[in-house]
């Protein structure tokens, strides 16, 4: 697939609004998962953690819902973003929002925060897994009280939650890194991964994808030769790129599927020897990356809007309390501004698919 003809496709609402034909949005119709537009196989299979019950999709949605968002880290600017869209669906649910987590995103930081909120009897608790066993026996413990759990963003282990928001399918988002490296080293030289945590499950399923992707005829000229970990941290992340660009001195790309890694990596790249040598690219949102696409350090990157991701899990959480769905294949269920979803395989939803942001288009973004 490659990401030129990609870019045609249309980009979907729910992210913020753009003229027409100007945005770029990358085609992930080749790869699995069930978006908004797309119809789910109507199997008997259930999604991880779906109840015995019985989904009645036309329940009213219930009011006072106590929602809790738990994302892998506070004070990190994309999963700010987040909570913020799920604040937004709580709000508008009329709901009880309430925020939690830890300051750093180890594997085990976020088990005491599940504990606290089994305790304050939350109806529903949203969490971006730092590790996707580690906080499994917690969130078993809030979903025997009662509680409903929606994995966003990064997965918990499926046994352990009712659905998983997932911002688009984990193929496309492997497919998109390769290919926008492709378009930018020319298919040739070494390139290197600069993620978030070791533990982190969308990181290291994105990085499989990657892997799997450079395996093929058309990406066999790039060479992976390193994949380190900034642990979402933005002063480690800043020395693992300085440390990747000394360390191998033929490198042409440096891919950060994270926020924080792509800036890091954009800041010491821009100030250095190595602009316009060494491309930058991966997800990172608009805001952040702006004086990089500006000052000609960073040609493409890519995201989703962070926001949609809360709000869609604040919308799934309420349909779960009040009865909606269950977690099962085939449910479907409305999240306010967002449309009509329908719950794919092991109780996936997805988002949609990410938009390119090049100096083309970059300024019509505000997130």
């Amino acid at each position: 697939m490659s990401l030129r003809s990609a870019r045609a496709g249309t980009f979907r609402r729910g992210l913020v609004p753009v003229a027409a034909g100007l945005v770029l949005a990358v085609g992930l119709s080749a790869c699995g998962g069930t978006t908004r537009e797309s119809t789910a196989d109507q199997g008997d299979s259930s999604g991880g953690g779906a109840s015995a019950a019985t989904a009645d999709p036309n329940a009213p949605l219930k009011e006072g819902l106590k929602i809790a968002f738990l994302p892998k880290q506070l004070n990190n600017p994309y999963s700010d973003i987040e909570a913020g869209g799920g604040q937004a669906a709580v709000t508008e649910l009329k709901g009880e929002y309430k925020l939690v987590g830890p300051n750093d995103a180890s594997a085990s930081s976020q088990v005491s925060y599940i504990n606290t909120l089994i305790q304050q009897q939350q109806d529903v608790i949203g969490i971006a897994a730092n590790d996707p066993n580690a906080v499994c026996p917690s969130l078993n413990q809030a979903r025997d009280a009662g509680i409903k759990v929606v994995a966003f963003d990064s997965d918990a282990a499926k046994q352990c939650r009712d659905v998983f928001v997932n911002q688009a399918t984990t193929q496309g988002i492997g497919e998109t890194l390769v290919t926008m490296t492709r378009e930018l080293t020319g298919g040739q030289g070494d390139i290197a991964i600069l993620s978030a945590t070791p533990n982190a499950t969308n990181q290291n399923a994105w990085i499989a994808v990657m892997e799997q992707e450079l395996k093929k005829p058309e990406n066999a000229g790039m060479k992976l030769v390193a994949t380190v970990y900034g642990n979402d941290d933005d002063q480690k992340s800043f020395q693992e790129a300085q440390g990747l660009l000394q360390t191998y001195p033929n490198l042409k790309a440096i891919v950060s599927p994270t926020t924080v890694g792509i800036a890091a990596t954009a800041r010491y790249v821009s100030s250095s020897s190595y602009k316009g040598k060494v491309a930058v690219t991966g997800l990172g949102t608009p805001n952040q990356m702006r004086e990089f696409i500006k000052d000609g350090t960073v040609s493409q990157f890519a995201l989703w809007n962070p926001a949609d991701i809360g709000y869609l899990a604040g919308y799934a959480g309420a349909a779960l309390a009040s009865g909606q769905i269950t977690g099962k294949q085939g449910e479907t269920f409305t999240a306010g501004k967002l449309g009509k979803y329908t719950i794919g395989t092991d109780g996936e939803i997805v988002l949609g698919p990410p938009t390119v942001f090049t100096a083309q288009n970059i300024d019509q973004f505000n997130f």
